[in-house]
């Protein structure tokens, strides 16, 4: 091992043990590379070796799948540089490292304020258009901003705004990857495609790496649930939504898209829940410039109240009636304020006819009211963490465990149906909340012992199975990880399950490369 940039696990690292979901791994060495150079270095002392890696960005994510099973950790939080832009046909490209925080580019793309010492001249050159030109941002936006930019690439996140604007997929133009044994490849948006099921990259060292493209149909709603499988699909997204199973990412350009002009948020109170879904389905099919649609049910109102009434850390979330039992928050984002206004009266409109009452409606119209919206919505999961950490004193067993799937459009009601009989039957506490405009809701569980945590988790299992039926996806946002492993069988079956192993073993045929993530090894695959 190359001592000065792979070091021996110890009490001083073992914050890197863990991610969001709260699971615990173990390691016997960790890196923290500056470079592609690094990360390469650090791939072949661990393929000589036989160890296996586990790739980690800010370890947000809440599948387990930053979670190590044994080797090297190669932690990416040092690999934090803007490295280039570029303009073309007026679009702005910029080349990120993987350990970019997201809060962080957000900064840097709003304030124009970039380092670019480091930059070629054709770069600074697009830097010197971008800040003579308008307003532009970067769309996908997971709940957590501290997230990095390779850990969305890896799962495919998305977030509210994923509605309108889609996961981070459509955004990404091109990456860099390193493969177990330290070569790379490179894919780019529109410049290589599958032949049929056959995919075919070449490395820089003029070796290839031939992949058989699994042959299932992904389902026709939100999913980030193993790998991206379609015929003569491109070569970029079989490497986006990988879960760090197939190489390293040393190098990503995105896409930056221009400011909306107009940002309006409603967040409309609903005394039932059938309503908010009815108000749901009706506005889909008629209002245009929705951004999000979020949501909110009775148990994480119920959360949020008790959180306003204990904590001064919560005082600035506003009073949530007790006749209120859903919540339902829309984004418009338009292009003029008669645009917006058009857009909120056909809001109100189809609220109204689900049997809202326009005084029971906060609307948002500047960013200091928006500002306030966003705060109510980031604070219910916040909220839920909290509850859950106070339980996990009186047992250490239990956890959080959040639902992440989605189903298609016409089976919205179905799916609402089968979390509330089932939790019902199973004497179970929860709070929902979610992209509900993508039929995407988190049903979070919240269990009070041991036994409450095991009888969730089977639940799950039949979840996963009806949603399934459904036509939907068991991940639709998180990846799949090492947490939803048994889902994602569940969703594919096991001949599927084997063609993706089949796929892994192309890129790293000792199987070294985020072990326990997506599916476990199996000899003679």
């Amino acid at each position: 091992m190359q001592a000065e940039l792979i070091k021996p696990m110890s009490e001083d690292f073992a914050d890197y043990l863990r991610d969001e979901s709260r699971s615990i791994g173990h390691a016997e060495h960790i890196a923290f590379p500056h470079s592609e150079e690094e990360i390469v270095a650090a791939l072949r002392a661990c393929y000589q070796q036989g160890e296996k890696i586990t790739v980690q960005g800010a370890r947000t994510g809440l599948a387990a799948a930053a979670v190590p099973y044994g080797g090297c950790i190669i932690n990416m939080s040092r690999m934090n540089r803007v490295t280039a832009m570029r303009h073309e046909n007026g679009t702005y490209y910029l080349t990120l490292q993987p350990g970019v925080v997201l809060s962080e580019l957000k900064k840097m793309i709003g304030s124009k304020k970039f380092d670019t010492a480091d930059w070629d001249e054709d770069a600074k050159q697009a830097y010197v258009d971008f800040c003579k030109d308008g307003e532009f941002f970067f769309s996908p936006d997971p709940t957590e901003t501290s997230a990095t930019i390779g850990g969305m690439v890896c799962c495919n996140a998305s977030g509210a705004r994923s509605y309108h604007y889609g996961a981070t997929r459509p955004h990404i133009h091109r990456v860099r990857m390193a493969l177990a044994d330290g070569r790379i490849i490179s894919a780019e948006r529109g410049k290589g495609r599958a032949n049929g099921y056959d995919a075919v990259f070449t490395c820089e060292d003029g070796s290839q790496v031939s992949a058989k493209v699994p042959s299932y149909r992904m389902p026709h709603t939100k999913n980030a649930s193993g790998y991206y499988a379609e015929k003569d699909m491109e070569l970029i997204d079989l490497l986006i939504s990988s879960d760090g199973t197939l190489g390293v990412m040393t190098e990503i350009e995105v896409t930056l898209l221009p400011q909306p002009q107009i940002i309006w948020g409603v967040s409309l109170l609903f005394e039932n829940e059938q309503s908010s879904l009815e108000f749901v389905d009706q506005m889909r099919r008629t209002v245009e410039g929705v951004a999000s649609v979020e949501f909110f049910d009775t148990g994480a109102l119920d959360v949020l109240r008790e959180q306003k009434r204990k904590s001064t850390a919560f005082s600035a979330l506003p009073v949530i009636e007790p006749f209120v039992t859903t919540v339902v928050y829309v984004e418009l984002h338009c292009d003029t304020e008669e645009q917006a206004q058009q857009r909120l009266f056909a809001v109100g409109e189809a609220f109204t006819k689900a049997g809202g009452k326009e005084e029971n409606s906060w609307v948002a119209r500047n960013q200091s009211d928006l500002d306030r919206l966003m705060f109510f919505r980031h604070a219910v999961p916040e909220s839920v963490n909290m509850l859950i950490d106070q339980r996990k004193q009186k047992d250490p067993t239990i956890t959080k465990l959040g639902a992440d799937m989605s189903v298609p459009n016409e089976h919205l009601f179905d799916v609402v149906k089968l979390y509330r009989a089932t939790l019902k039957e199973n004497n179970l506490e929860s709070a929902t909340w979610g992209h509900v405009g993508n039929n995407h809701l988190h049903v979070n569980v919240l269990p009070n012992n041991a036994e409450e945590y095991n009888r969730a988790k089977e639940l799950f299992k039949t979840w996963a199975a009806k949603v399934t039926e459904m036509g939907g996806a068991v991940s639709a946002e998180h990846g799949v990880g090492k947490l939803k492993a048994a889902f994602l069988t569940i969703m594919y079956g096991e001949k599927h399950i084997d063609e993706m192993r089949a796929l892994k073993r192309a890129f790293d045929p000792k199987w070294l490369l985020g072990v326990g993530n997506l599916f476990s090894e199996k000899e003679g695959i």
